[in-house]
């Protein structure tokens, strides 16, 4: 990790992040608030993972990306073989994998060519403040 001031506050919001996403795939299907779009949802996939990836990368360093990218695409395989093996009306979906890994990988690119260590600059700026 970043060395961050407040690292605890990262951790926490670092677990409730991943939390969310968790809760969010695996709910049944007769629980979401909004009926899925079909198709829609490998949008949602490659945003959420995008989002991680940037997440993650803004409080580690450069040198763990690869990490990133390694536990992200496991948090997304295991989520689809449960969704599967749970039998509450989600499915596993290869694709919806496939559109994780393409948002990680979009989100590390971004965080490699412009918002990597974004937490430093963040911590830096509200120490100005």
């Amino acid at each position: 990790m970043l060395p961050l001031l407040r690292r605890r506050a990262w951790v926490v919001a670092s677990a409730l992040l991943v939390t969310m996403v968790v809760v969010a795939s695996l709910v049944p299907s007769g629980s979401m608030p909004v009926p899925p779009v079909r198709g829609f949802d490998k949008v949602e996939h490659f945003v959420a993972y995008a989002l991680l990836a940037a997440w993650f990368a803004g409080i580690y360093p450069r040198s763990r990306y690869l990490r990133i990218a390694i536990w992200l695409t496991a948090l997304g395989a295991a989520i689809e073989i449960l969704q599967q093996a749970m039998g509450l009306g989600r499915e596993g979906d290869p694709f919806d994998l496939m559109a994780d890994i393409a948002g990680i990988g979009a989100g590390l690119l971004l965080a490699a060519t412009a918002t990597g260590g974004w937490a430093l600059r963040l911590e830096s700026w509200l120490a100005r403040r």
